[in-house]
């Protein structure tokens, strides 16, 4: 039984003591494709490094809303180092991007800004991308409505369980990811999971965060994305290895890997 991680971030400081030992154990374990996304411009050059020295290792590179900087000229320069570095043969994606209300406020409209100018980014470079959604479901929603989303589609990352914000990535073409958060015990609407059609379903850890049950509270790596790949094939009726055969073969589509 093999796994596909669709977003993972062993570019981050959790694994700067045991980073090469994490990455030999999750392949040993079954994970044998894993795509470690960038979140600014300093992790997205680790990701592609990490995925530069590993063979089933791919990157994305992108901006997250809470990096973007304080202004639109900061914002395009960036994304002009992104556009740079995506030549790759090992990117996949541009990603994570997005918006997040949950820490700032005050910086809303450039968070909007940051986000549908790499969308165009992806559309430029034919590439998907991975979105980042935060306490911003209904602003999501408005711009995938009305921004042009990539003919490469891309995919709803650790996707809220809200029907609206599902269905209009499924009706935008994205694919919709599941992360450890469906398998915590006061997790609701887990039953809008089996509105997703078989051929858009992904999983992810979103390691170092947000470890499923049994192992909330501590550090995530992609081993643990068995969890949440069981959690779903409880809800759909499936076996593991079903979910799992299922979400690996999307996730090869989707990253067109």
């Amino acid at each position: 039984m093999e796994f596909f991680d669709t977003h993972s971030h062993y570019n981050d400081e959790a694994y700067d003591e045991d980073r090469k030992e994490i990455i030999e154990q999750i392949y040993k374990q079954g994970i044998t494709k894993t795509v470690v996304i960038g979140y600014n411009i300093e992790k997205s050059k680790k990701a592609l490094e990490i995925a530069n020295d590993n063979e089933f290792i791919y990157s994305a590179i992108g901006i997250h809303p809470s990096d973007i900087g304080k202004s639109k000229e900061e914002i395009l320069v960036q994304i002009e180092q992104i556009k740079k570095m995506s030549f790759n043969e090992k990117v996949v994606a541009i990603g994570e991007i997005g918006l997040d209300y949950h820490w700032e406020k005050d910086n809303i409209e450039l968070q909007k800004f940051a986000f549908t100018q790499q969308i165009n980014l992806a559309n430029e470079l034919k590439l998907p991308i991975v979105i980042h959604s935060r306490d911003a479901i209904m602003d999501t929603i408005e711009i995938l409505k009305g921004t042009e989303i990539p003919k490469y589609s891309g995919i709803l990352h650790c996707c809220v369980l809200n029907k609206d914000l599902i269905q209009t990535g499924l009706n935008t073409g994205l694919y919709i990811s599941f992360a450890g958060p469906i398998t915590f015990k006061n997790t609701k609407n887990t039953e809008l999971i089996n509105i997703v059609p078989e051929d858009r379903l992904l999983i992810e850890t979103d390691c170092p965060y947000l470890s499923p049950e049994p192992n909330r509270g501590k550090r995530n790596d992609s081993r643990n994305i068995k969890y949440t790949a069981q959690k779903i094939a409880e809800i759909r009726g499936k076996t593991i290895e079903e979910i799992a055969q299922i979400t690996y073969k999307n996730a090869g589509k989707v990253y067109h890997i």
